[in-house]
């Protein structure tokens, strides 16, 4: 755990591990404390990518959406910036995102976990790949307004539904309220969603 502008967690490859020209920063779920995505962090760093994870005020991505401002400029000299969220902080990643095409500094990619961009943010005609990553049996996305949102998003928009997976398989928090049931383990669905990152960064 470092300090940029509060608590982060930094994953970097070890070492004999060549370093990508890519930063990754994820985004937690609402409520969601930083160390569930650890995970993942810890295989993108194996993998060569330096990831961070930063801690936002009471869990919520909301309270500082442009947290990654803070990050970019520690960790990401010379680096492509990819930015990825989970659920609420999916919708606030994606908002980032679109406020970074205004400004003519947009980033690398854009990887949305279980999250749709909200109403007001329109990333329609963004030059920005996105990757889609859903749980087929995730109960607690609200599938209508994913479809709505959809339009939203650049045309090539890449989506990959998780087999089995559900809402609180991106990150390790435990069961969710609401949620669908998994069919298949939880290691199964990891397995596949660091796969589609990886697949979609190295298309970077």
């Amino acid at each position: 755990v470092e300090e940029a502008g509060g608590p982060v967690i930094v994953a970097r490859p070890p070492g004999g591990v060549a370093e990508r020209d890519v930063l990754v920063v994820i985004y937690p779920g609402g409520l969601v404390r930083p160390q569930a995505y650890e995970w993942l962090a810890r295989a993108l760093a194996s993998q060569g990518y330096l990831t961070v994870i930063p801690e936002f005020s009471f869990d919520l991505a909301v309270t500082n959406p442009d947290r990654a401002d803070t990050l970019i400029a520690r960790y990401g000299e010379g680096k492509k910036v990819v930015l990825a969220g989970h659920s609420v902080g999916g919708t606030m990643a994606a908002q980032y995102a679109a406020d970074r095409e205004r400004s003519g500094s947009g980033l690398a990619g854009l990887i949305l976990m279980a999250a749709y961009p909200a109403d007001a943010t329109d990333l329609s005609q963004a030059d920005l790949p996105v990757l889609s990553l859903l749980g087929e049996n995730d109960e607690v996305l609200n599938r209508e307004a994913l479809d709505a949102a959809w339009r939203r998003l650049p045309a090539d928009t890449e989506r990959v539904v998780v087999d089995g997976g559900v809402h609180s398989f991106f990150g390790r928090y435990g069961p969710q309220g609401g949620d669908g049931l998994p069919s298949v383990p939880r290691v199964a669905a990891e397995t596949q969603i660091l796969q589609a990152i990886d697949d979609f960064l190295t298309g970077l």
